[in-house]
Formats: structure tokens, C-alpha cells, sequence
């Protein structure tokens, strides 16, 4: 990918020349704002929806930043479409935006907010194979971060609790990623995803959303739904609701959503990608107009 751009606090630059002094409270603090998000077709999905939570994240941290949305609205269609542009013409990329209080000035003064965004070739390579063996859940003694130490709905990168559950997950149970539950023991979120159960006389159920991260992509699987007549409801979920679940499934920003086929070491379901799910995915397909399961496949080697 020759000479893509990146933009950084105001001015653009090559992507190559991007960096994060280590004097940022980005970087000092872990106090860093972020989203993720992705193009189809080179068109940036729920541009908006994401700018909305960024700003929402920023506010509850009490950041002003010194740029509105409208400015982060410009730059990102500006930046996604520079560098979608040298890219193959089915391909799709990632772009990330995020925001720190950025370096405290030696005077003791107010510091000036870094805002960043830049664009990576879609890794699906991350993700492909999923869509046809599964992914693998396991769930560890790491406990999601209680909502009394942040609000659910701020997104930052603050993971050290999902680095730590995913390695445990990884060493019980080879292959799998970690579900997090909170301290009642009710299912959260998968590291990086929302969760959601299907049962044929249940439908679709997902944990209430105090008790997770807002996800956009779950606002889409929730609409695809509900257009196909499944039932959708928020309910507290535990670690027996999983394992008994006729099918379980992650959505999340790049992949959209993904099949779950495996929980602490025993078989979901059939143990294979369901019926429910291949439905989702299909819609999400028609929703965006590019095939996500054969564009993944076609790149799957990056």
C-alpha cells in the first residue's frame, strides 16, 4: 500500500511517520478515547454512530477537546477515501480515531487534546476462517471492570482485564478467547465483542446494555433481526445460558459477526456454524452490499 496518509493533531502526514510521544497521557495514563471502524465498498460504515459515542466518551472524561464532530466527520470520509484508493477495488479497510489528553506542559498548564486517526488493509486474515470452523469462548477469573470504576458506556483503551482473561482462556482452553462476566457472575461481552444467545424458543438474547459496552455493530444485528422476524431481547445472561444456547455468536466491527461453537471445551449446538447465524451474516451482506464472508476468504491470506 504505497503512500497512505495519516492525521494527526491537525496536519496530514505519512502513515509511516506516525507516533505517540511517550509523554502523552495516552500513553503514561492508558487514558485514550478510541473507535473502530471499517469500510464496505470504501465506504465508512456508521461513520456517524461513531462519532457519537467518541464525543459521549469524551464528555464523560470531562475532555474538551478543541475540534467539533463535524471536523472528525470531514477528515475521516477525507482520509478513508485517500487511502482506499490504493487499495484493490474489493478490498476494505480499517480506520481507527482516537483521543488523548494529550502532553501536560511544563508550565502546569491545561494540556491540548492529541486526535489521531489512521488506516490499515483489513486483517482478515484475523478472522476468515471463522466464519466456517467457529470461534472458541472459555471463561477465566478475570472479572469485567465494575461500572463503579467507569461507566459501560465509555469506550477506551484501557484492556489490561482483557489481555489478562484472553492469555488465562488461551491456557485452559487452547484456541479460545475469554468471555468476561462481572462480579454477580453474569455474562458481559467476549473481549472485543458483544455476545448473543439463540434458542428457538427464546430467540435472540444479548445482556442488558448497562451491563456492557454500547456496540454499534450489536445495534445493526439487533435491526437485521428483527427484519427477519427472529426475537431479540435484553436479559441477564449466565455461564449455564451459554453452554445451553442452540447457537452463540460475537459481533463486532470488522467481522460484523461470527459463530461460536465452543464453550469451556464443550460443543455449542451442532458444534458448527448455525442456521441463525448464516442468516445474520446474509443480511448484514445484502445491508452493505459486498459479500462479507467471500471478501474475507479472497484476503484471508493477509
Amino acid at each position: 500500500m504505497a503512500d497512505p496518509r495519516a492525521y494527526f493533531n491537525g496536519h496530514w502526514i505519512g502513515a509511516a511517520d506516525l507516533a505517540l510521544s511517550v509523554f502523552d497521557n495516552g500513553f503514561l495514563q492508558g487514558t485514550t478515547i478510541a473507535e473502530q471502524l471499517r469500510t464496505f465498498g470504501g465506504k465508512l460504515f456508521e461513520l456517524d454512530a461513531h462519532l457519537e459515542r467518541l464525543f459521549q466518551s469524551l464528555a464523560i472524561i470531562g475532555l474538551e477537546p478543541p475540534f467539533t464532530p463535524q471536523e472528525c466527520r470531514a477528515r475521516a470520509l477525507e482520509l478513508a477515501a485517500h487511502n482506499y484508493a490504493l487499495l484493490t477495488a474489493d478490498d476494505d479497510l480499517g480506520l481507527t480515531m482516537f483521543v488523548t489528553p494529550g502532553i501536560q506542559p511544563a508550565s502546569g498548564g491545561p494540556a491540548t487534546p492529541t486526535l489521531c486517526m489512521h488506516t490499515l488493509p483489513l486483517r482478515f486474515s484475523h478472522w476468515a476462517g471463522k466464519y466456517v470452523s467457529g470461534e472458541s469462548l472459555a471463561t477465566t477469573s478475570i472479572e469485567q471492570v465494575p461500572a463503579r470504576c467507569w461507566p459501560r458506556e465509555l469506550k477506551c483503551r484501557s484492556r489490561m482485564h482483557y489481555f489478562l482473561a484472553d492469555r488465562e482462556a488461551a491456557r485452559t482452553h487452547p484456541g479460545s478467547r475469554a468471555l468476561m462476566t462481572d462480579a454477580d457472575r453474569h455474562v458481559t461481552e467476549a473481549t472485543t465483542a458483544n455476545i448473543v444467545l439463540y434458542h428457538p424458543q427464546r430467540g435472540l438474547r444479548t445482556p442488558p446494555l448497562e451491563q456492557v459496552l454500547h456496540g454499534i455493530s450489536l445495534g445493526i444485528l439487533e435491526r437485521l433481526a428483527r427484519q427477519l422476524a427472529i426475537p431479540w431481547s435484553y436479559e441477564s445472561l449466565s455461564a449455564p445460558d451459554v453452554a445451553s444456547s442452540s447457537e452463540v455468536m460475537l459481533t463486532s466491527t470488522s467481522p460484523c459477526v461470527l459463530p461460536v461453537v465452543r464453550f469451556n471445551g464443550s460443543p455449542i449446538g451442532a458444534s458448527h456454524p448455525g442456521p441463525v447465524f448464516k442468516q445474520l451474516l446474509a443480511a448484514w451482506s445484502e445491508l452493505v452490499g459486498v459479500d462479507i464472508l467471500a471478501q474475507a476468504q479472497r484476503y484471508a491470506h493477509r
